[in-house]
């Protein structure tokens, strides 16, 4: 029986998932004389015209309403339709983890998803509806900031999707269509061999040194954060670190580092301003590199905010 590969695209109306359907489908190394089935769950202000689809070998299917998308729909169109492939446009305000739960055909393989985002209003979608965004972004293999221009701050997109989807590839696309490599962005703390971390630099620091852990390696640095409790008993180590809010503040990740000691270990929740040389080591439940710090000096401060963010 031949498999029939299922692509997902996922993104808000008018973030260009027609135009990445499009480019997928003209792609030389994706044409084929096999047969295309585009799911269209929204429609959006560019659309398949039908010289396009005779091109491509694909006919269209629209989905008007998410209780349409349902397990007996997609039987119906392997059924009439009978696919090599098929690629979903999913409409932005519906449940990627919905479509995920269904029970595909028996011949169907989800072989990758897709996300595009406007980067220049995702800074408003992240303010006004964080859950949703994350719901959009946090199942995909790849996702495509497009209309990107020389004043986007990469990363700040950069980071905030890194505490939403750490495994996801990020790609950076011109307004003129153009992929833009990604810019060492100017961090906004000194990169000397000491480094001093203000409150708000702490994430952005933090998802930097997870992604370039080697480039930290024997430097002293000095940042405040919290004492959490081990998910796993050492000793002389303790776990430090902030929330990240990840959709909502019921949702957050925590990104913390080992500190190891020969001061004793703090009490869980206590508040401190710490200094140490920073190590690097394999981690096997990340499954890569990743930063430590040797404690040289701690204090105990007060409260600080809860949350940080990638600002």
């Amino acid at each position: 029986m031949k498999e029939c590969l299922l692509y997902v695209f996922s993104g808000f109306l008018e973030s260009g998932k027609t135009t990445l359907i499009q480019e997928t489908l003209l792609d030389p190394q994706f044409q084929s004389d096999e047969s295309n089935l585009i799911l269209v769950c929204e429609e959006g202000t560019k659309g398949y015209d039908d010289a396009f689809l005779k091109q491509v070998n694909a006919q269209i299917v629209m989905v008007d309403d998410v209780s349409q998308l349902n397990e007996d729909f997609l039987e119906a169109c392997e059924q009439h339709c009978h696919p090599d492939r098929v690629l979903v446009e999913l409409n932005g305000m519906w449940s990627v983890d919905r479509f995920l739960d269904l029970v595909l055909p028996l011949r169907w393989i989800l072989v990758q998803i897709l996300s595009t985002v406007d980067a220049s209003t995702f800074d408003l979608y992240l303010t006004n509806m964080r859950k949703i965004v994350y719901e959009q972004l946090r199942h995909s293999e790849t996702i495509i900031f497009n209309r990107c221009n020389r004043t986007t701050n990469q990363l700040y997109l950069r980071n905030n999707i890194k505490a939403m989807n750490r495994g996801a590839q990020i790609i950076y696309e011109n307004e003129n269509g153009t992929i833009e490599p990604l810019h060492e962005a100017s961090l906004p703390f000194a990169m000397d061999s000491s480094i001093t971390l203000s409150d708000h630099d702490y994430g952005i620091w933090y998802m930097d040194a997870l992604e370039h852990p080697r480039k930290y390696e024997g430097k002293q640095i000095t940042y405040q954060a919290k004492v959490y409790p081990s998910p796993k008993a050492q000793a002389n180590a303790y776990v430090l670190g902030r929330e990240a809010m990840v959709c909502c503040s019921e949702d957050t990740s925590l990104i913390a580092l080992w500190v190891f000691t020969e001061q004793g270990l703090p009490e869980v929740g206590t508040w401190l301003q710490i200094s140490g040389t920073i190590s690097v080591a394999y981690d096997a439940d990340y499954g890569g590199e990743v930063c430590m710090i040797k404690e040289t000096e701690r204090k105990v401060i007060t409260h600080l905010e809860d949350y940080v963010y990638f600002t």
